[in-house]
């Protein structure tokens, strides 16, 4: 919990420094057991808004890995340690967060860490274009 909010704190502060330039909104459907769009595509460093709806009857997350990872058929502590950025949502909840957009352009692993969703087809990419 003090990593997450640790994390938290740093997107904020991350979020209060940005030049207020121009952003990019998406939303992301989470259900049992699909992500919707399952690749979305997003400017280097740019500012995002994400709105994460899981319409699933179960608790999901949404973890945007780090560069260069894949995690493989199973998620783990050690890939929470490899995250760039994660959410949680609850049944018939939405979450609204702000980030920054890695500058490294690539595919970046979308996945739901949830044990077994993983395995159940929640994965994707973000692809961060120059």
């Amino acid at each position: 919990m003090l990593k997450k909010s640790i994390f938290l704190l740093i997107l904020v502060f991350l979020s209060a420094c940005q030049s207020g330039g121009p952003s990019t909104k998406l939303t992301v459907e989470l259900s049992d057991f699909a992500i919707t769009p399952n690749q979305l595509s997003v400017p280097a460093g740019a500012e995002i808004q994400i709105k994460v709806v899981n319409n699933g009857t179960v608790e999901h997350n949404f973890y945007i890995m780090q560069y260069g990872v894949d995690v493989g058929d199973m998620f783990d502590e050690e890939d929470i340690a490899n995250a760039y950025w994660e959410v949680d949502a609850q049944p018939d909840e939405s979450v609204e967060l702000s980030f920054t957009a890695p500058d490294q352009p690539g595919t970046y692993q979308i996945v739901c860490g949830m044990p077994g969703h993983l395995q159940a087809g929640m994965v994707g990419t973000l692809e961060v274009v120059k």
